[in-house]
């Protein structure tokens, strides 16, 4: 637990070699925190600290040591990790209080909710070197079935949506992700003020290029007047199954799944918001 205070883990340990491991455990933590050199952090994970784990002390795992790299933002040693590790670094861990352990990847769910973009994307990268094909589609589209895990429940496409975090979702949904939690984007389309309302907005576009028809929402049925104002008559058309996709719509989705960058780049009259 190294969010907790030296002088608070000695309350919480009943040995002394527990207590020791708790104390170089939280020095770990800091050390990424403090963004020290990788050779410094790799040195200490290797041979300083240790983590307490079914009553005796062990090291620290890459995939442990990532989670601490994402959680602050430690660019260098999460690329150091993955590149050293590749997808065993994506690992999921045992949950401590429950001994289940998740499918999918925690890390790709925490790179998510602090919006770590540069992380994610050389997570996404690394999960290329999985095989068979199905278990890189576990990383991605996997999710905790753990109630003592963050998120529980949810993919990180689905958190992407539900945090409005669309530089995350085009990343994700680019590399094979499932395109999940479209009702959820326009629930948070209603939702939003006018600060959050372009970063809801691009989410939902995203999913809309990624989607491999259009879908069936009876939420647009019971209030057709509503929707159309939000979405435009042809989106909304389309996505009721009265209308074909609007060419840019079509056009845009070829472009998006060749790759985030072709999407960014684009002039702002070609941008997502442009065909409604």
């Amino acid at each position: 637990m190294p969010w907790l205070l030296s002088s608070q883990l000695d309350c919480l340990s009943s040995s002394p070699s527990q207590r020791q491991c708790e104390r170089t455990a939280f020095s770990f933590y800091c050390a990424v925190r403090e963004q020290l050199p990788v050779w410094t952090l790799e040195d200490m994970r290797n041979m300083e600290v240790f983590y307490w784990d079914d009553g005796r002390p062990r090291a620290f795992l890459p995939s442990e040591a990532l989670l601490y790299a994402v959680v602050h933002d430690h660019q260098d040693y999460a690329r150091y990790l993955l590149n050293r590790y590749s997808v065993s670094a994506l690992r999921a861990q045992r949950c401590s209080f429950c001994c289940c352990r998740g499918s999918g990847s925690p890390h790709l769910s925490v790179a998510v909710r602090y919006n770590r973009v540069s992380i994610l994307s050389a997570m996404v990268e690394a999960l290329k070197d999985c095989d068979p094909q199905s278990r890189r589609q576990d990383f991605l589209d996997g999710h905790s079935g753990c109630s003592h895990v963050s998120d529980a429940g949810k993919t990180a496409v689905q958190l992407a949506v539900e945090l409005s975090r669309p530089d995350c979702l085009l990343l994700l949904l680019t590399h094979g992700a499932k395109p999940d939690g479209l009702d959820a984007a326009l629930q948070r389309l209603i939702m939003s003020d006018m600060t959050e309302r372009r970063h809801v907005q691009r989410c939902l576009d995203l999913l809309l290029l990624f989607l491999p028809g259009p879908p069936t929402l009876q939420r647009l049925r019971d209030e057709p007047h509503r929707w159309q104002s939000l979405l435009g008559d042809e989106v909304f058309r389309w996505m009721c199954g009265m209308a074909p996709p609007p060419l840019l719509l079509q056009a845009l989705r070829c472009l998006a799944q060749s790759g985030p960058d072709q999407i960014a780049t684009l002039p702002d009259f070609l941008q997502l918001h442009s065909w409604q």
